[in-house]
């Protein structure tokens, strides 16, 4: 009987004991970890080293997991890319499916039951935890919200996250409002106004508002 070969994975995140109970866990499900990092940087050079069928990214470590999963999603598109993160964030969560991942862990995930979950992505499966499932169905099944009208000039300048804390805003809706919402800080909403009134060149909300409005 031929021996089935083992599937190969990249991991990387900054804690070095996050990445020794993933990578027991993932050895005892027969995987082989043929590359760990703790950087961004590391996790993509390991990633065209190797060539695994998945690598498995922290979000938040030096470089940014995200920059990491764009660059290998673009390089290496036959290799799956899966986030495992401390991080509900819903920025992080869009941000992560944009940047090309096909999975969202959180790390309360089992570890025992990681390989399987790894083994339903390269099957063509997502890869999410319950929780973030229903928060994207939540996204699509939302109304659109149009209380402003966009000038084309205007909507080039902003991102998406911007545009949707923009319009929230503009029906009244406080900055802990938005933040409920959109389960993010109130801290990160106000770095998103700001942002935005850097990029239309206003001093505050409304004159915003108006620059925004036909």
């Amino acid at each position: 009987m031929v021996e089935q070969q083992r599937l190969r994975v990249v991991m990387a995140d900054d804690h070095a004991r996050i990445r020794a109970k993933v990578r027991q866990a993932l050895e005892v499900g027969g995987w082989e970890v043929c590359g760990e990092g703790a950087t961004a940087a590391e996790a993509v050079e390991l990633a065209l080293k190797h060539r695994p069928d998945v690598v498995l990214l922290d979000i938040n470590m030096p470089g940014n997991g995200i920059s990491a999963a764009q660059e290998i999603s673009r390089t290496l598109p036959e290799t799956a890319v899966v986030m495992l993160t401390q991080s509900a964030d819903d920025e992080d969560l869009f941000d992560s499916l944009r940047a090309g991942a096909t999975g969202y862990l959180l790390k309360t995930t089992d570890p025992l039951t990681l390989t399987d979950v790894l083994r339903g992505v390269l099957a063509g499966e997502a890869a999410m935890s319950p929780a973030l499932v229903t928060r994207i169905l939540q996204e699509f099944k939302a109304p659109a919200r149009r209380v402003l009208n966009w000038k084309p000039a205007a909507v080039a300048k902003l991102s998406a996250r911007e545009w949707e804390v923009m319009e929230l805003l503009a029906t009244g809706l406080s900055t802990e409002d938005v933040a409920n919402k959109l389960f993010v800080s109130p801290t990160t909403v106000r770095v998103h106004v700001s942002a935005v009134l850097r990029k239309l060149r206003v001093k505050d909300r409304e004159s915003a508002f108006r620059m925004l409005r036909e």
